[in-house]
């Protein structure tokens, strides 16, 4: 009991001191894990676990969507993106289809390797403007 009350203290604090960045590299984390997740409850025909996972990876996508900057062009891209992903799992809940699943997580991962290549390259570009 202990120890779980430790790790959420340690969780709950890393989301506390998270920067925007890194909070945004957590959703992306967490779409994923939900869909594997689903796509665990449609291998073993637990329809429940399969509809609840989906559903919560539906949230982090529309928070993902609530996130975006319109003034930036490249928001529009991302935004089609996760329309295109949220309308997929909607199908996947339907059919309990681990395809699609399987499809959805894959967008999700490029989209997170993506976030992390940005973050990279920005932090590289804090890191040489601190050096100058």
């Amino acid at each position: 009991m202990l120890s779980s009350n430790a790790y959420a203290q340690y969780n709950r604090n890393k989301i506390l001191t998270a920067s925007p960045a890194e909070l945004t590299l957590m959703l992306y984390d967490g779409c994923i894990k939900f869909i594997n997740i689903a796509k665990m409850g449609v291998d073993e025909k637990d329809i429940e676990k399969a509809n609840t996972n989906i559903k919560k990876a539906e949230r982090i996508i529309i928070e993902l969507q609530s996130s975006l900057d319109d003034r930036y062009e490249v928001a529009k891209d991302f935004n089609a993106v996760y329309s295109y992903v949220k309308r997929r799992l909607l199908e996947a809940n339907i059919a309990k289809d681990n395809e699609i699943l399987e499809e959805c997580a894959g967008h999700m991962r490029t989209m997170r390797d993506t976030w992390k290549e940005v973050m990279r390259t920005a932090h590289t570009q804090e890191k040489a403007v601190g050096q100058a």
